[in-house]
């Protein structure tokens, strides 16, 4: 087999996203403009160099789920395990609801597609992405980019995306303590109240529409949301703090991002973050500690075999 092509240098940039953005549970994500980067050649040995937020955890070999999961994609597919040397960028938090494993994940994948010759398309890494993964709004927004909505059907992912308004700005704001998805996902009930639902169904409605018609002023409405927020409150300390600062000081929108517990605020424009930032500033008079990290919305998903600097 000649390898020299399929197994060279390889790079991806995958984005960071938001998920559920209110009202939109398991619907609605959209990319975020800071992510996780990779640099990875074959080798003789696994190895891994990391950098950026929580590099001593992405550096590590051991329980790696970029390297378990890409070594367990090859040996599923009856494919050689080729050992990898990474180099690992991270600007994701890990555990606050970011998407940091979805981008873990869509990296090993990729991993796996180029050193293992798997010919995947698009369809078959987000199929292959939702099984492992179990959200299929974070995966597609983070291997399409943009505001994306998705529908499941069994394990296929049936996704549709728009860029997001260009103008539009975001606040994550980060607590100090992290928390596992399964742990906000098992606080959610299995019965929900009629008009819960409703609410809910009328919000999300409005949500894609506020995004591709660029209505800021929808989105405090199409943001709120009563299926899993108001039972995660318990967990994630910022959710009552944030909330009510939409729709003021040019913050349009706030949500958990995905399960939490970091916050996502969408601003109007770059103009209004000083305002807003003061706004979230506020929160410490409450004895939190929370670090701000501005963005911008993503066009992009994941790019391959782009310059990783």
């Amino acid at each position: 087999m000649n390898d020299q092509g399929k197994r060279g240098a390889f790079r991806i940039h995958l984005p960071a996203t938001s998920a559920n953005l209110g009202s939109g549970f398991d619907t609605a994500a959209v990319a975020l403009d800071f992510g996780l980067k990779i640099e990875a050649d074959a080798a003789k040995d696994f190895a891994i160099t990391a950098a950026g937020r929580d590099a001593e955890r992405c550096g590590r070999i051991e329980e790696n789920l970029i390297l378990e999961t890409y070594k367990q994609i090859l040996k599923d597919h009856k494919r050689p395990i080729v050992p990898l040397a990474l180099r690992i960028m991270n600007e994701i938090p890990l555990g606050m609801g970011c998407g940091s494993s979805a981008a873990a994940r869509l990296a090993a994948i990729a991993l796996a597609v180029h050193f293992g010759q798997l010919g995947w398309d698009t369809d078959r890494i987000l199929e292959e992405a939702y099984t492992l993964e179990g959200h299929a709004d974070n995966v597609a927004a983070c291997w399409l980019g943009g505001f994306v909505s998705v529908v499941c059907e069994g394990k296929t992912v049936h996704a549709a995306r728009i860029d997001p308004p260009e103008d539009w700005r975001a606040i994550i704001v980060l607590p100090a303590e992290s928390l596992s998805t399964s742990k906000a996902r098992a606080a959610l009930p299995r019965n929900y109240p009629l008009e819960d639902v409703v609410a809910n169904l009328q919000s999300v409605a409005m949500l894609g529409l506020a995004f591709a018609h660029r209505r800021g002023e929808l989105l405090r409405l199409a943001m709120k949301d009563r299926i899993h927020q108001p039972y995660r409150a318990t967990f994630c300390p910022l959710l009552p703090l944030m909330l009510p600062l939409a729709g003021q000081s040019g913050i349009l929108g706030a949500a958990l991002s995905g399960a939490g517990p970091a916050m996502l605020l969408i601003l109007a424009n770059e103009g209004v973050r000083p305002t807003a930032s003061a706004a979230v500033e506020r929160t410490k008079e409450n004895r939190l500690s929370v670090e701000q990290v501005f963005c911008g919305f993503s066009k992009n998903g994941a790019r391959q075999n782009i310059e990783t600097k």
